[in-house]
């Protein structure tokens, strides 16, 4: 009984209370205490509503920061395999287009021409051929109506090109013009320049001149470019004359190649 007591006491405490704040409040006694309160209070809510915004936009902004990266991440790597796709769409256009024009060089009914692409660069050409499709030593390499060089070396899957500018490279060649023609030997140099050397004085060339193969070589047929003449060198008391010539294509520009298979 002395526990119940107590607390209805409190209960009609509070009763008093509230009836006591309704009757002020309905007298507008209240009105001052309220503004007075509200003074204080609303700076505090408005602090706390903004800091719930500043929150929200910052967390708002993190998530899209993540999803602007991963959006961008998925666009550079569709850009990437587009431009891989492109890139080898264009490779085999490429190529395509050099089968279509060595056909119209040389006629594949009286050639065996075998194609391949270049895969280094050094002292010698590496083509992506070799035994395994039929390549042997000694076979000439061609691009359109062009010698490029002739195979020296043999593996399964590749093989090495001595190119015309090779110091050991040495083809019978002639040069043709409305005046005539001239014959001589083309010997490599070390660098983009060959040399036409044993050339008879009464023998005409040019500068301009193409220079052509003579075909004595057996493994090279006869009419294919060399290279076009740069500069004729005379000398009175020489027997011979020379000329430098320079390859008509640069050859880290070739797609493909064509080996003259027997």
């Amino acid at each position: 009984m002395s526990k119940i007591l107590p607390n209805f006491k409190v209960f009609l405490t509070l009763i008093f209370l509230s009836f006591a704040f309704f009757i002020l409040d309905g007298i507008k006694l209240l009105d001052l205490p309220k503004q007075l309160v509200y003074f204080v209070t609303n700076p505090i809510s408005f602090g706390i509503y903004n800091t719930n915004r500043n929150i929200g936009n910052q967390f708002h902004f993190i998530f899209q920061a993540r999803f602007a990266a991963q959006e961008s991440k998925a666009l550079k790597s569709q850009v990437g395999q587009l431009l891989s796709e492109n890139a080898e769409l264009r490779k085999k256009l490429a190529e395509t287009e050099s089968l279509v024009s060595q056909e119209k060089h040389l006629d594949p009914s009286t050639y065996n021409l075998l194609p391949a692409r270049p895969i280094g660069l050094g002292r010698y050409l590496k083509i992506d051929k070799g035994s395994n499709a039929g390549i042997k030593v000694g076979e000439a390499v061609v691009f359109e109506d062009n010698f490029v060089g002739k195979i020296i070396a043999v593996s399964p899957a590749s093989s090495n090109v001595e190119l015309v500018t090779d110091p050991d490279s040495k083809v019978a060649a002639f040069s043709q013009n409305k005046e005539g023609k001239g014959k001589g030997v083309l010997i490599g140099q070390f660098g983009t320049e060959v040399l036409m050397d044993k050339i008879l004085h009464e023998e005409k060339i040019a500068e301009g001149d193409l220079v052509y193969s003579e075909g004595l070589e057996g493994f090279l047929p006869r009419g294919l470019i060399l290279g076009r003449v740069t500069k004729v060198m005379e000398r009175e008391n020489e027997v011979f004359k020379q000329a430098k010539v320079v390859p008509i294509f640069d050859i880290r520009d070739l797609e493909l190649v064509f080996v003259i298979e027997e």
